[in-house]
């Protein structure tokens, strides 16, 4: 798991997990194409503080396991996440941009999910109702109904 990253005025462990798809579902992963996106999402780790833990890639999409700061959303994440990547495999992989048309590597669209480092949904629920338990707690929200 990530290691928490200490700023002057705030400490955070933010780790997600992103799927994106290529466009068209096209199967480009081979080892030199996988070789180049692990190298360019190194090259991002270094210029941004954005951390991969892990990449796994399967015929037409990949898997990440991002760490990052609280600075970036996970949509700007995702976005240059995919625009780099997309760029930088056109630029040395001519092949794959002839599978693709229309420019795009990527698919629009992304699933992006947190994840855990110490404790699932429910294990934290409970943990802030407890919080202060002992003398005067007040549940100031449950999220019992669900409107989403």
């Amino acid at each position: 798991m990530g290691e928490h990253i200490t700023k002057s005025h705030n400490k955070s462990l933010l780790l997600y997990h992103v799927v994106c798809t290529v466009k068209y579902r096209r199967i480009v992963f081979y080892e030199g194409v996988e070789n180049s996106l692990k190298n360019i999402c190194l090259g991002i780790q270094e210029r941004y503080e954005i951390i991969f833990l892990e990449i796994g890639a399967e015929d037409n999409h990949v898997h990440f396991l991002i760490q990052s700061i609280p600075m970036f959303s996970p949509k700007q994440i995702v976005q240059m996440l995919k625009s780099i990547t997309g760029k930088e495999i056109f630029r040395l992989h001519p092949e794959v941009k002839q599978k693709l048309w229309g420019g795009q590597f990527w698919t629009d669209g992304y699933y992006v999910s947190t994840v855990g480092a110490y404790a699932n949904e429910a294990v934290i629920r409970e943990y802030v109702k407890k919080q202060g338990q002992e003398k005067s707690y007040k549940k100031i929200h449950s999220d019992q109904l669900r409107l989403f």
